[in-house]
């Protein structure tokens, strides 16, 4: 049974009332013309940045339409994803009345900001394969439920969710679904960004932080219903992403085939690790992997951590999170760092 979605009834009565803040770039478009600008209380002295960014970041937003074949108005950007991941918390969470549902192992700030918007965090453990339990999940549910977050690939354990799954759970679901997709440039799968015609309730995240090499910008993506983003835009700061981000963002995303081809330099490497790493006998398994790491159940997760750290090299040990216990979670590398990386794996005893 595919239950009928009602976004009205999810939106806290806080947001439907607001009248959003509007700047003085909001009221004034630029068409590209010369005009005198004295609306804005800038510094009127040209240095590059003396002028407020485009708090709609259009020539972005432009770019990704196109190649997600999306509309510019089903896409949000943020001061990355952890942004855009509290500005849906904010629309949609009642403090203290809501709840959301985490599938644990994943990633971490979901379980943050739901203590920083004081929502209740329901988490359901995923299964011994790190798929997910989607009945578990929906006994878990209440009418309360706002928000399901779901990592995929996942992080730390590298694998897709199953379609099917994820499918069942859209279905039936009587809140958002945000299928968090940071590394789903590294999966041969196809992103859900496809299927946001066939599910109102379903909300993408992605970001430049990983395939696309621009961590240090801060520039995470959001995909939704148009309805959804115009939510989102209500309550998002008006300039949440500044003109430096954009035009390296910019610059980057025109270069599709550069970004391919660093892709695919990295799942080679990644393929290199994984057998090193299968061959290792103090690894007693290697994790399939969608991403750019590959986490593994070691002997002594604790002690191979510090063998790695004494020689300079640094992984994360994950044995803190539920089902990854004695787990080191290795980032892809450089063709270099990977050969001295397998080189001390193989000395260690």
């Amino acid at each position: 049974m595919v239950i009928k979605f009602n976004l009205e009834s999810l939106v806290r009565k806080t947001v439907k009332d607001l009248k959003p803040y509007s700047s003085a770039r909001d009221e004034y478009v630029s068409d590209g013309s010369e005009m005198i600008f004295l609306d804005a209380n800038e510094n009127p002295f040209e240095n590059g940045v003396n002028r407020y960014p485009d708090p709609q970041q259009r020539g972005l937003k432009a770019v990704l339409a196109k190649q997600k074949s999306v509309l510019e108005e089903n896409i949000l950007l943020g001061n990355g994803s952890d942004e855009v991941l509290d500005l849906i918390f904010r629309a949609f969470c009642e403090p203290n009345e809501d709840n959301i549902i985490t599938l644990p192992p994943t990633y971490g700030m979901y379980k943050v900001l739901s203590g920083i918007n004081a929502v209740e965090n329901r988490e359901v453990l995923l299964t011994s394969e790190f798929e997910l339990d989607v009945p578990k999940i929906l006994e878990t549910v209440d009418d309360k439920s706002k928000l399901m977050f779901i990592c995929s690939p996942n992080n730390p354990t590298g694998n897709v969710l199953s379609s099917k799954n994820i499918e069942a759970l859209l279905n039936v679901f009587k809140g958002l679904v945000v299928i968090d997709e940071a590394y789903i440039d590294f999966s041969e799968n196809e992103s859900w960004v496809a299927s946001l015609s066939r599910y109102p309730n379903l909300i993408v995240t992605q970001t430049l932080s990983k395939a696309y090499g621009m961590a240090g910008i801060r520039l995470g993506i959001c995909y939704a219903s148009k309805e959804v983003i115009a939510i989102l835009n209500k309550i998002k700061p008006p300039y949440n992403v500044n003109q430096l981000t954009q035009d390296r963002a910019l610059d980057r995303v025109v270069a599709p085939k550069l970004v391919r081809a660093e892709v695919e330099r990295i799942l080679a490497e990644r393929n290199s690790l994984i057998k090193t790493l299968n061959e290792l006998d103090f690894v007693e398994k290697v994790y399939s992997s969608d991403a750019n790491f590959v986490l593994a159940k070691v002997d002594n997760a604790d002690k191979r951590y510090n063998e790695l750290l004494k020689e300079q090299i640094v992984v994360r040990n994950r044995s803190n999170q539920p089902l990854c216990e004695n787990t080191l979670r290795f980032t892809v590398g450089t063709s270099e760092e990977n050969k001295r990386l397998i080189a001390i794996l193989k000395e260690l005893e």
